[in-house]
């Protein structure tokens, strides 16, 4: 495994929200079908959650599950850890149609926090963010790239390509300039 490298340095803006990069973070997709034998054991190992719903994120303490797409989880991890989470889904899985691929160093995690949190990504995501519930997750359009975000109790998670983090980290803060508040 690489020597892990935040996508940003851990930029940071202070606007009427808090935005910074968080990093690095281990990432895994998994691409499984639900129903596979074994999946939700394997997913519970390795993250220590259960097989997470339709569009729901499963966390527990730096762990997490999320749903991506109906054969699609993305596990989220310490960055240290994730070489050991691919040997133990490799072995739990084996024999049995599956996916496991190291995402870490492809993509890029912000968090967004603040009274006002919700608003900066209202500017961005066209999204229901009033019906978005802790632990629901939304794959979705970050302005014009692909992303996606969750909420938990004191903010919001948002994942996109590391390819476009400098722009995703402009838009953050562009929409949490002071001033630009929508309420």
């Amino acid at each position: 495994m690489s020597r892990p490298v935040s996508a940003l340095d851990g930029a940071s803006f202070a606007g009427f929200a808090h935005v910074t990069e968080i990093g690095p973070v281990g990432m895994i997709t998994l691409r499984a079908k639900p129903d596979l034998p074994g999946l939700a054991e394997a997913i519970a190992a390795v993250t220590g959650t259960p097989l997470p719903d339709r569009r729901r994120i499963e966390t527990t303490g730096d762990k997490a599950a999320a749903w991506m797409s109906p054969d699609e989880y993305l596990l989220v991890l310490p960055y240290a850890g994730v070489a050991a989470a691919l040997a133990t889904l490799a072995e739990r899985l084996s024999g049995r149609h599956h996916l496991a691929v190291d995402v870490s160093d492809a993509r890029a995690l912000f968090r967004i926090e603040g009274a006002r949190a919700a608003e900066v990504l209202m500017k961005l995501a066209p999204a229901d963010h009033a019906a978005l519930a802790p632990g629901e997750i939304r794959r979705t359009r970050i302005a014009q790239v692909a992303g996606a975000f969750w909420r938990d109790e004191t903010g919001y998670n948002l994942i996109c390509f590391r390819s476009v983090a400098s722009y995703v980290m402009g838009l953050l803060s562009h929409a949490a300039q002071p001033g630009s508040e929508l309420f």
